[in-house]
């Protein structure tokens, strides 16, 4: 029987089933492969930054919603300012990046300083178990997220380092706004900018 997709509210209790299935999901991210390198690690590394920042930043002050194998954290525009990680989870972040925490800091710093000024709804992230792939988990947490940011009128912004992404995001509107090489010799980061739809054109 196929696990259900339909998105619900993501709680702080979920962090056991949330943190793992993004570590499997991202575990060919570019970005993430560039912050973790150890293929033997990595799973374990991803997990506890997943949680990490699920716990302690995205549940308490953004729009976290899952289904059986997925998860997304959207940042409504009067939440960002307060959806960043304080000094206590910067510390545990580092902790967890070990000697790739320099990489880390300077690649938020570069995501950052393109970030679009307007008010939007930021999907901050977004990954599904591969093991659903292909059953719409995904496409449903994203649909969900859009509905809310058209339901108060407002454009979405999102960042990829997986070129294979980027028409899956297209298909739902966005288009590419830039295109950033990441210091140290990063990967790509694409930031994509979609305009709000009316319920009519959704």
């Amino acid at each position: 029987m196929p696990i259900t997709n339909t998105p619900k509210a993501a709680r702080v209790d979920d962090a056991p089933l949330i943190g793992p299935t993004l570590a499997r999901a991202f575990d060919d991210d570019p970005m993430m492969r560039w912050f973790f390198p150890d293929g033997a690690s990595r799973e374990a590394a991803l997990s506890r930054y997943f949680t990490t920042i699920f716990t302690r930043q995205y549940v308490r002050h953004g729009v976290c919603e899952r289904t059986e194998a997925a998860a997304a954290f959207w940042v409504p525009p009067e939440a960002q300012a307060k959806a960043v990680p304080d000094a206590e989870t910067i510390q545990e972040l580092l902790d967890i990046l070990g000697d790739r925490a320099g990489l880390f800091r300077d690649a938020v710093e570069t995501a950052a300083r393109h970030t679009p000024q307007e008010p939007h709804w930021y999907l901050a992230l977004i990954g599904a178990d591969p093991a659903a792939q292909g059953q719409g988990h995904g496409a449903a947490l994203l649909r969900s997220g859009l509905a809310k940011a058209d339901a108060a009128g407002l454009p979405a912004y999102l960042e990829s380092s997986k070129p294979s992404n980027l028409p899956f995001y297209e298909h739902f509107g966005f288009t590419v706004r830039a295109e950033l090489r990441l210091p140290g010799d990063g990967p790509t980061l694409w930031g994509m900018w979609r305009r709000p739809r009316r319920p009519a054109d959704a």
